[in-house]
């Protein structure tokens, strides 16, 4: 089915980036507007902003995760409860009153471990009716994860709408944001399990979500499965980038457990597994998540090979 026009908020980011490189590459009509163009904490510009262009759905990309990571929303409280708790509320109030129907990015980052271990030895992951347990009401998690919490709170009863629960974004194109990108430049990693979300393949579902009319509501949009870090690492090994890497000297070290991560990082970090069934049942699929790292691994643009020397503590 094709798709009217979208208005995408945080085109500029990393995951509103990819949404852009999505749209442009299928021929989808959208607009992003800058910041100057409309201010989303302001209900009154973004409402003339609507009626303007009149568009058939909403994507919200827009939020704030911190730079270089989740310890710099510890820093920045109020960005933070605005971006992410606040805005989704504005936007739910005012896609409502005009009937639009919208998706808003969320996070992955609300839980942490898992639901235990299935039949065939699987890690069972957290469904989208499962309460949060890294958040504000169970008072274990980071500021960030409590405020994406907080918005979906706010969202619970949202007409219309899609929650995409991102979870650790990563694909084949180096930034500061990649997951990958990250393991290459800390001088630590710690070990830990985790669903992941490919970011073209998160976008391109999130989409589909719309496109399929899929019922409306929250999605773990996460690829199927889960890995810890040292498999990350090892596939990272066996691609061609990852030799080059090697043969240059460079080693990983990880850190001797939780512990021990805990006395660098200000901030917990959620480590958890999501089951994403609900998506499936739609009929929307994405890779399974070895093989998806894997790829990425093998087609990593080698620029990343002269940088390998900036580090950055977790």
């Amino acid at each position: 089915m094709a798709l009217e026009k979208i208005v995408l908020f945080g085109g500029s980011g990393y995951v509103g980036s990819a949404f852009q490189r999505y749209f442009l590459r299928r021929g989808i009509p959208y607009v992003a507007p800058s910041h100057r163009e409309v201010n989303l904490l302001e209900p009154a510009s973004v409402a003339r902003f609507l009626d303007e262009v009149k568009p058939k759905f909403l994507i919200n990309a827009a939020g704030y995760t911190g730079r270089p990571n989740v310890d710099a929303c510890e820093d920045h409280k109020s960005e933070c409860l605005l971006g992410n708790a606040v805005l989704p509320g504005i936007l739910a109030r005012l896609c409502s009153d005009r009937g639009l129907p919208w998706g808003h990015v969320s996070s992955g980052c609300l839980y942490t471990g898992d639901r235990g271990i299935g039949s065939k030895g699987e890690r069972l992951g957290f469904r989208e009716e499962d309460p949060p347990n890294f958040c504000f009401r169970t008072n274990n998690g980071s500021f960030y994860s409590g405020t994406k919490a907080l918005g979906e709170e706010i969202l619970s009863d949202a007409a219309s709408c899609y929650l995409w629960r991102l979870r650790i974004p990563f694909n084949e194109v180096d930034s500061s944001k990649n997951y990958l990108s990250k393991l290459l430049r800390y001088e630590r990693l710690l070990d830990a399990r985790n669903s992941l979300s490919q970011l073209d393949d998160f976008v391109r579902a999130a989409v589909e979500c719309w496109e399929r009319r899929a019922p409306f509501g929250i999605y773990n949009v996460v690829n199927p499965g889960s890995v810890t870090t040292r498999q990350v690492i090892d596939l990272l090994g066996r691609s061609p980038f990852g030799r080059r890497l090697i043969e240059k000297g460079k080693r990983f070290t990880f850190f001797a457990g939780e512990e021990e991560f805990r006395k660098v990082a200000r901030a917990p970090r959620s480590n958890c597994v999501l089951d994403s069934s609900k998506l499936q049942s739609v009929g929307i699929h994405l890779e399974e998540v070895h093989d998806a790292v894997e790829r990425a691994w093998n087609n990593w643009r080698e620029a990343t090979v002269e940088s390998i020397g900036e580090l950055r503590k977790p």
